[in-house]
């Protein structure tokens, strides 16, 4: 046994990872922190929110995020993928927004510059190291890991923040992740030279083209290349067999929007593929243990929380960490209110996501109205705004109750997915007034 007094020992060296890890480091915590691979890696995940930037800049890696230069995000545009409606969200037309951008990055970048941020706070960030399984006693907690050069080791600390990602390491020891009933996906995806984008700043949003059960995104990393996937239902890729470079140009295809950005780009590599099944823990909170990022819950990316959610989970824990150490706490009431407050977050996004999948979201969502000033709630959403004030929370209430009125009585025009002719010019993607 490693005897070293460390405060906190965090699991994964992600987004999430790396924000508590900042966080707990800079309020002088002797923090450790294992990550399995060795940065850079790919990891998919590539757009960002505007509430990032102010948990960057609390972190203290803004400056270093804005010399990087990676693309601003401004905005994000939903289209119909016949082309026959659109429509762009702008951030800072949004009145209950605090920040009017973003970025968007490649992941192996960012995600790089988050963990060198990290170990310049002061924490002992680790690459290479396999965290196995976990225990815990009334004092401590204790990982059990396998180091690079493939021996067992074993530490202690007061505390346990699992940032594993999808690979969910305590909650998979415990036994308590939940897979959604429905919501078994699998995205198609690669970088690309040569996909044609908007002119001028729009030339950075996020573009998602929406088809009758699927989807694709088309996300800006670099001056040169894009990042497009398509997400599908896994049973129906497995249908379809074939190489996945073949489904995906077969659904490019059947889009004139998409197949029009894409017409003379090139790939970058190979196409790959992923599971994108949702699923969340049973408890985000144990004894000396809190779980954050897609370690407490993981739901489908179309509207890019990933990223934001583990920061700002991994900030929340490393404030209740600190916390409950100055009380000598083991957790109780304050890992409770944890786990409520995080959990109230992730339970939003799936509300929301769950609505996108339905036709009378859908056309509310693509047509907005200045109605009570509706499209700044919408614009809320898109930027990250989990814990909302009571002013932009009733109207996104409000907006779910037309919602429902839409899908029996149309308070605007009804939208359909059938496909048009060729030649049938597409619609201009109209930018959301107030």
């Amino acid at each position: 046994m490693n005897n070293a007094p460390y405060d906190v020992i965090i699991i994964g060296g992600g987004p999430g990872g790396c924000s508590a890890a900042t966080f707990l480091a800079r309020a002088g915590k002797r923090v450790l922190a294992l990550e399995k691979e060795f940065f850079p890696r790919f990891h998919i995940g590539e757009s960002l929110l505007p509430c990032n930037q102010t948990i960057f800049r609390e972190m203290g890696v803004l400056p270093l995020l804005e010399k990087a230069g990676f693309p601003r995000k401004h905005g994000a545009q939903f289209v119909l993928g016949n082309g026959t409606l659109g429509t762009r969200f702008v951030f800072r037309d949004g009145r209950f927004n605090r920040e009017p951008e973003t970025f968007q990055v490649e992941r192996a970048k960012l995600d790089h510059l988050l963990l060198q941020h990290a170990r310049a706070c002061g924490a002992d960030v680790r690459e290479g190291w396999i965290v196995e399984k976990f225990s815990s006693n009334e004092a401590a907690v204790m990982v059990s890991t396998r180091g690079p050069d493939g021996q067992t080791h074993e530490f202690s600390a007061k505390y346990l923040i699992d940032a594993s990602g999808r690979g969910n390491v305590t909650g998979n020891q415990e036994g308590i992740r939940e897979i959604h009933p429905r919501w078994k996906k699998l995205a198609v995806f690669g970088h690309f030279t040569g996909v044609k984008l908007d002119p001028g700043e729009a030339g950075g949003d996020t573009v998602i083209v929406r088809l009758e059960n699927k989807w694709f995104w088309i996300i800006p990393i670099s001056a040169e290349k894009t990042s497009v996937g398509l997400v599908i239902d896994k049973e129906e890729f497995i249908r379809a067999g074939g190489e996945p470079g073949t489904i995906f140009q077969q659904w490019v295809e059947s889009s004139p929007v998409v197949r029009r950005r894409m017409e003379g780009a090139q790939l970058v590599g190979t196409m790959q593929t992923t599971s994108d099944f949702s699923y969340h823990n049973r408890r985000l909170a144990g004894h000396r243990l809190l779980r954050v990022g897609d370690a407490a819950g993981f739901m489908d990316p179309i509207f890019s929380a990933g990223v934001f959610l583990a920061t700002w989970s991994g900030k929340i824990a490393a404030e209740t960490v600190i916390e409950a150490q100055a009380r000598g706490e083991s957790g109780g009431r304050r890992f409770a209110h944890y786990e409520k407050r995080v959990k109230r977050g992730l339970e939003f996004y799936w509300r929301v996501v769950e609505s996108y999948y339905t036709t009378p979201f859908m056309e509310l969502f693509l047509q907005p109205r200045k109605h009570y000033d509706l499209p700044s709630a919408v614009i809320a959403v898109l930027a990250g705004d989990v814990e909302m004030c009571w002013a932009l929370r009733w109207r996104l209430e409000y907006f779910f109750f037309l919602v429902r009125l839409q899908a029996r009585w149309p308070l605007v025009p009804r939208l359909t997915f059938a496909p048009v002719g060729d030649n049938q010019p597409l619609a201009r993607v109209t930018t959301a007034r107030f």
